[in-house]
């Protein structure tokens, strides 16, 4: 259509997105389908946090609030690095946006010229590299295999790295394979971008507290201080908090940026909600005892998952530290034949088949730049995590 701005030739829907809807509307036409597709804790809103959002409409709280959010919100961001990260930012160096996509969009349109490049690491979210693109940016692109536990090596960055390169994308814990940077392992990265001081770092730090096994989560600026004023530290209240819904990300970084990235969103979507946000200083000022059950449920999955999917024919599947996501290899299921007599060639044909033969919903690994993988949610109810596997290790044996 000619009346569409040529980007829209480069930029493709979200894939995770387009396979709920597609899992939801398969639902409501009666079949049974369980869906390992959506990123999203299947918990409810902590009743604690409930409560404040539910006693702001009470009180009557309902009125515009400041773009960048509201100061008492960016005071109790301020708290939570400093307590978490031993990270110190004054709240004008914090911005508040209608969840973390957002806050990344608003940097990556307030600071790419055409030309720029953004390093993304493969596999990826799959937002990173459509939205360089459509704010005039390049992603650049460097895989991290398996055998390197998803996780990108210094030397591969140090390659990566050009004159033109303005961003340097970090999501740890990782969505989609669960990957996450150990101190030893994100100080090799931070050595690597001290010695470039023009490449900035955004961080993805979403699924900073749902780590397993007595991991312990960083991030680039609190390893590696230099790199403080070069970096936006982001988060959000999606994942750990169980509050998806309520629409709430937040970052920090040098004031110029925030403040470039506050004008930005003034001009789009002004502020989120000021219930959620009353909600969320609530969520980082109240208990959080909830993280830890949530946790051991999640790792309880997790060893399921991987366990299962380990005995279907075809597929290998590592062991994550954290996020709710396993990213298993279909390597042994390519050049197979399905029993309608159709090849599977590639991992979207392998989810495709999950999903017309068993009704299991997942995403496959071309939309995370990296193949043949798919990834798997298992934020979902024990019991429907068990027949999806069950149901895959079935589809795989069916295979010849």
């Amino acid at each position: 259509m000619a009346f569409l701005a040529d980007v829209m030739k480069r930029v493709k829907p979200s894939a995770t997105a387009a396979a709920g809807m597609l899992a939801r509307k398969l639902k409501t036409e009666g079949r049974d389908i369980i869906s390992l597709s959506a990123g999203e804790p299947d918990f409810n809103t902590p009743q604690h946090i409930v409560d404040a959002g539910k006693a702001a409409i009470d009180r009557g709280e309902i009125r515009y609030t400041d773009v960048m959010g509201m100061l008492e919100l960016r005071k109790a961001i301020c708290e939570k690095f400093k307590r978490e990260n031993d990270l110190d930012y004054t709240p004008d160096q914090i911005t508040v946006g209608c969840g973390g996509k957002q806050t990344l969009f608003n940097a990556l349109f307030a600071s790419l010229n055409p030309g720029d490049e953004v390093i993304v690491p493969a596999p990826y979210w799959v937002s990173y590299p459509d939205m360089a693109l459509m704010c005039g940016g390049t992603p650049i692109f460097v895989k991290c295999p398996a055998e390197k536990g998803f996780k990108l090596q210094p030397a591969d960055l140090e390659r990566a790295i050009t004159p033109k390169t303005k961003w340097l994308v970090v999501n740890s814990p990782s969505n989609p394979t669960g990957a996450a940077y150990s101190y030893d392992e994100m100080k090799k990265i931070t050595d690597v971008l001290v010695k470039h001081p023009h490449v900035w770092v955004m961080t993805d730090d979403m699924y900073e507290h749902l780590v397993f096994d007595g991991f312990k989560f960083v991030t680039p600026a609190q390893v590696e201080p230099k790199l403080k004023e070069r970096t936006l530290v982001s988060n959000g209240m999606s994942k750990a908090y169980c509050m998806t819904g309520w629409r709430l990300g937040f970052a920090a970084g040098p004031t110029e940026l925030i403040r470039a990235m506050n004008i930005v969103q003034s001009q789009s979507t002004t502020h989120t909600s000021t219930i959620a946000q009353f909600a969320a200083v609530a969520a980082l000022r109240g208990p959080k005892d909830f993280i830890a059950k949530n946790n051991a449920v999640f790792k309880q999955r997790r060893d399921l998952v991987v366990s299962m999917l380990n005995q279907a024919k075809g597929l290998q599947c590592a062991t994550p530290e954290g996020a709710f996501y396993v990213y298993p290899s279909c390597k042994g299921v390519i050049g197979k034949q399905t029993p309608a007599g159709k090849t599977i060639k590639t991992d979207e044909d392998f989810a495709i088949y999950l999903l017309e033969t068993e009704g299991v919903s997942v995403v496959h690994g071309a939309a995370f730049g990296l193949s043949p993988f798919f990834r798997i949610s298992y934020a979902t109810a024990t019991e429907l995590l068990e027949e999806a596997c069950q149901r895959i290790q079935r589809a795989c044996g069916a295979l010849r």
